[in-house]
């Protein structure tokens, strides 16, 4: 028997990489996270799971989209690049500190779920919503089924 699906919320800019850009691509490697507790949470990501992908430091900010973990996790190579932004002269081949997961596109929202939409019903998410916790800046969360049905009957469909 296979494990239940989990769920996650993964921000980005939209003017670096958004859901359109995702669209156009289909499948993409999530890398650059270079915090530990987010990198801990895509290790623990499975294909097949569900993601909130969430524009963030924009005009609205809010889930713009729905995606699937494509794989498990594993090495992120702009660790190793030296040109790369992502680059960390620590990590190793042998025993590498980040890691990424690769993410499908699966549809764009009719509209965005604002995050002041989000904060509006935050009562209705039983357990605080990592994402709407004070000081919380991480950039992959985890969801409990409960606020992905909750936060799914907030689009607003065309």
């Amino acid at each position: 028997m296979s494990p239940p699906r989990r769920y996650w919320l993964m921000k980005t800019e939209p003017d670096t990489f958004s859901i359109d850009d995702l669209q156009r691509v289909g499948t993409e490697p999530w890398n650059g996270v270079r915090n530990y507790q987010a990198r801990n949470h895509m290790r623990a990501m499975r294909p097949g799971d569900g993601v909130f992908l969430y524009h963030s430091s924009c005009a609205v900010p809010g889930i713009a989209g729905l995606a699937t973990v494509a794989s498990e996790a594993y090495p992120d190579p702009t660790q190793f690049d030296r040109k790369s932004d992502y680059f960390d002269e620590k990590s190793t081949r042998e025993d590498p500190r980040w890691s990424l997961v690769d993410v499908k596109f699966d549809r764009k929202l009719a509209q965005p779920i604002t995050l002041e939409e989000i904060k509006a019903h935050a009562e209705d998410f039983g357990e605080e919503f990592p994402l709407i916790r004070r000081g919380n800046r991480l950039s992959v969360l985890p969801v409990t089924a409960a606020q992905w049905k909750q936060l799914l009957k907030l689009e607003k469909r065309a």
